[in-house]
């Protein structure tokens, strides 16, 4: 779809929320107090102690936390888990506020100030009539940053090298689209996958059951690209490869131990068709599977 936009007469002025009096504000406020009293001189030792660095690795799993509460659990696990990855945003920037670099302020006034900048059609006068196109115009806006900052401006550029590779591949593939890098439909698009599926499946039957360590690199490879793929069809059908595997391992997990169960806690030992079939009685008491799922 073309990032073209029209102009749009009247743009919807920024509201401020209140300072105080405003519940979001308030409980804001009070978090911080706290934050800022457990990192006083006679605060709590540990959080004294803690730096950027050692913050960091708990704000990547607190993350993942809010994402499984959001997927499979309580609106008050989400509240939980949402809060601890909030309060350890406070932290880390009370860190850094304490060691003379940055606060709360100037990342709350960062973030703020690139959300008014890559919405003009929110907050300018620029229409968009679709997600999709709002969506371009998003990477198109990052990329002339870039270009202005002179940091590497490619249209795929700026996805974190550390981020879980399927949703890495999301992202790659989101930005490669959007720079009109894609294929006409979502069909030729499974048919990719398909093509490298028939790859892999020919190193494999080259190969065999025990492959060198020459061969299994090349079977690495063709996995991949399987992989990635599969990964970048996500995008086509709209839907996010990280969470349909997190949901399929969710599937197995329920499954593996229904399993488990009906074999006394142990699945060593058993016939395989035994377990197959314990497996697909698993399958068959899961109710809720969509029904258009033949697996």
């Amino acid at each position: 779809m073309s990032s073209e936009t029209t102009a749009k007469p009247n743009p919807r002025p920024l509201e401020i929320p209140a300072p105080l009096g405003e519940p979001r504000t308030d409980a804001v406020r009070r978090l911080l107090a706290i934050v800022d009293r457990l990192r006083a001189p006679d605060g709590c030792p540990w959080d004294r102690e803690q730096t950027a660095k050692s913050v960091a690795p708990h704000l990547v799993e607190e993350a993942h936390e809010v994402v499984d509460a959001v997927e499979s659990k309580t609106d008050a696990d989400v509240i939980e888990e949402s809060g601890d990855l909030l309060m350890g945003i406070c932290l880390l920037a009370r860190i850094q506020e304490q060691a003379g670099k940055f606060s709360l302020a100037d990342i709350a006034n960062a973030v703020s100030e690139k959300l008014v900048r890559r919405h003009p059609h929110v907050f300018g006068d620029v229409t968009v009539g679709s997600a999709e196109q709002a969506l371009d115009n998003w990477e198109r806006i990052k990329r002339t940053e870039r270009e202005e900052k002179k940091t590497d401006s490619s249209a795929i550029a700026g996805v974190p090298a550390a981020m879980p590779a399927l949703q890495r591949a999301q992202r790659v593939g989101q930005k490669a689209m959007s720079a009109g890098f894609r294929w006409t439909n979502a069909t030729d698009a499974l048919a990719k996958v398909g093509e490298e599926v028939s790859e892999l499946t020919e190193v494999f039957e080259r190969t065999g059951e025990s492959p060198d360590d020459a061969a299994r690199a090349e079977l690495e490879w063709e996995l991949g690209d399987v992989l990635l793929a599969a990964a970048f069809l996500g995008n086509y059908l709209k839907i996010d490869p990280e969470r349909a595997t997190r949901e399929a391992l969710r599937r197995f997990e329920r499954r593996f131990r229904a399993v488990e169960g009906e074999f006394g806690g142990a699945v060593g030992g058993q016939a395989l068709d035994a377990l197959m079939a314990a497996w697909a009685r698993a399958k068959a008491a899961e109710s809720s599977r969509p029904e258009s799922h033949g697996r």
